[in-house]
């Protein structure tokens, strides 16, 4: 027998086919004591309440990997002592020239999208001084938290986000004293508009911790003011609810659409008001619909997981409308982790000869989570185990954690400016639909969201043809229908560059679509929305690849709404027009319960 070779992690013996000395023996391993275990899980689960469920290991960790290799890189440290040296010396040379009366850009260095010092007011001294100074930091923490030789990137970049983080706190437009905007609102109303302010954070206060919807969304009502595309129930199971809506025109397309959300949001954002609804959108333009509207998940639920969601919910909508429209043929449709969700069921449909699917629409939705952009700074191995501990104690995950962390990642946005503009500029903040429907948070179980993690963002099974449906693996090369593959340019949670490797893993014709607007705005672009715009292109399959900057390079956009587009997309994939199908069919088991939006979507 050859040699093993060891690596010692505390007292195991590993092989390097990862067998332990003592399974290579026949000797059976001693599982970790459960009542240590759940004690350090609850240990965990507390601490999480102060961290906002951050891992306090996996921020030592990132910092330490930082720290220790920049002190290794002295050549790197006079080169950013040089930095700060003449970022000191920029610094005085613009606050003497601002004092003299000649003041100069103090945006000058500010990123494209940073609009925090952009009104005329931060041109004047000395707050142009406080803005170019503070930028100026902000530089220097950038250059220091990038590119340190031997960090992993992926420390790399959750140091950089955590220095941006902790200087956007302490940016001086965050100030009454330092914000020249406040101090003319306050100097011109006397103090009025901090009063109104204060009210404002009071009643912020008092609604987060009553669970009342933020302030300024009580005219969105579900099924009165948003999701009111009339529909009926036609199937419930444990998990979802699948609507099937009325028929706009008289005659439609023989294929129905079967929609597949993402269960990290309510169903709506695809129904929202009348005048911005996908789903009113495609029963207008002659076809039937079908959608899954997902339980919000309790503690009853912490055991279920990805392949109930698939069972449960996907097959059974599709199960649905094929048996209420008589239709051999669906065309799928997911959006975000529902894409994800989507891709696996056609994956293992396809491997298992159901024909049933015409086409494959995919909505900012990811298949391989190698490339998954900022929201991956929340995912490691330490981060993981921490966000397990935390759901263990309730069998979910809070819809405030994972809202806290989508904040983070637009934390000027979604954050300190909302801070400005409601406190201490004292105004109200007008919510419109979309706003209401991301206060209407949902919960995540802790089976699958567990699987989630490690699955897909840790291990990327499902790239690498691990991920298991039915307990058999799937391979995403075995799809060959038509995609239509849809990603927005500002997407923090599924970047495009990301979406658009489903170029790489599937034999199928790919027609993908980039859109301006971020994960949930460019995906809701109905035609007549203003400054839309869109860029197309159609990849069949065994045709030379073209990576997504060349891609970007070589596509023009066009001015308007991709949603035409698309209508046009599944019609020439359909056939023709026909009399539209009963809501329902209760002798194939599919009777009608309630009328759209159903019950689930009322669940908190």
């Amino acid at each position: 027998m050859p040699p093993v070779a060891l690596v010692h992690s505390r007292d195991t013996a590993v092989s390097q086919d990862n067998t332990t000395v003592a399974e290579a023996a026949g000797v059976e391993k001693s599982p970790p004591d459960t009542a240590f275990q759940d004690f350090d899980r609850a240990v965990n689960a507390a601490i999480s309440h102060v961290t906002a469920g951050l891992s306090p290991a996996a921020l030592a960790v990132t910092f330490f990997d930082w720290g220790v290799h920049l002190a290794l890189s002295p050549g790197r440290r006079v080169e950013l002592a040089r930095q700060a040296l003449a970022g000191a010396a920029d610094n005085f040379a613009f606050a003497a020239q601002s004092a003299f009366g000649s003041p100069g850009d103090a945006c000058e260095h500010a990123l494209p999208q940073d609009e925090r010092f952009r009104a005329p007011e931060w041109q004047a001294f000395p707050f142009n001084v406080y803005a170019h100074n503070f930028l100026s930091i902000e530089r220097w923490w950038e250059a220091a938290t990038t590119h340190v030789r031997g960090v992993s990137q992926r420390h790399d970049d959750m140091a950089n986000f955590g220095a941006r983080q902790i200087l956007d706190t302490v940016s001086p437009s965050n100030f009454i004293v330092t914000n020249p905007e406040v101090l003319a609102r306050t100097r011109a109303e006397r103090g009025a508009n901090l009063v109104r302010g204060f009210a404002n954070w009071i009643e912020d206060l008092t609604r987060a911790q009553s669970g009342a919807p933020p302030r300024g969304t009580d005219g969105f009502k579900v099924g009165e003011t948003v999701a009111v595309t009339p529909g009926k129930v036609v199937l419930r199971t444990r998990l979802a609810e699948i609507i099937q809506y009325a028929p706009a025109t008289e005659r439609v397309r023989p294929e129905p659409v079967v929609i597949v959300p993402a269960w990290i949001m309510k169903y709506y954002i695809l129904d929202l008001s009348p005048t911005n609804s996908l789903v009113k959108f495609l029963t207008e333009q002659g076809f039937t619909v079908f959608m899954i509207s997902w339980k919000n998940p309790g503690a009853e639920d912490r055991e279920v997981g990805f392949e109930d969601y698939r069972t449960e919910g996907a097959l059974a909508a599709i199960n649905a409308a094929t048996a209420i429209t008589g239709s051999r043929k669906v065309h799928a449709v997911g959006y975000c982790l529902g894409g994800t969700l989507l891709a696996i069921t056609a994956a293992a449909m396809a491997r298992d000869g159901d024909e049933r699917l015409a086409s494959l629409s995919l909505f900012a939705a990811q298949v391989d989570f190698t490339e998954a952009g900022e929201l991956m700074l929340f995912v490691d191995e330490s981060q993981v185990a921490f966000l397990e501990d935390t759901m263990w104690e309730r069998g979910y995950l809070e819809a405030r954690q994972m809202a806290g962390a989508f904040q983070m990642l637009r934390s000027n946005d979604l954050i300190w400016s909302r801070s400005i503009h409601d406190y201490l500029m004292g105004e109200q903040s007008f919510a419109i639909d979309i706003m209401a429907w991301n206060a209407d948070a949902t919960r995540m179980p802790f089976r699958m969201h567990s699987q989630y993690l490690r699955s897909l963002f840790l291990n990327n099974d499902l790239a690498a043809g691990r991920f298991e449906a039915a307990g058999r693996p799937v391979a995403l090369p075995d799809i060959r229908l038509p995609i239509f593959a849809v990603a927005t340019e500002r997407d923090h949670v599924a970047p495009w560059r990301s979406v658009f490797k489903i170029h790489l893993l599937t034999e199928a014709q790919v027609t993908f679509v980039l859109t301006n607007g971020g994960h949930n705005a460019g995906i809701l672009s109905e035609p007549g929305h203003r400054h839309r715009q869109f860029r197309i292109a159609v990849h069949e399959h065994g045709e030379p690849y073209i990576d997504p900057d060349k891609w970007l390079s070589e596509h023009e956009p066009h001015e308007g709404s991709w949603w035409p587009a698309w209508s046009t997309w599944l019609a020439a994939r359909s056939g023709a027009p026909v009399p539209p199908p009963p809501l329902g069919d209760a002798a194939a088991g599919f009777a009608p319960l309630d009328d759209a939006p159903g019950r689930y979507v009322y669940m908190k």
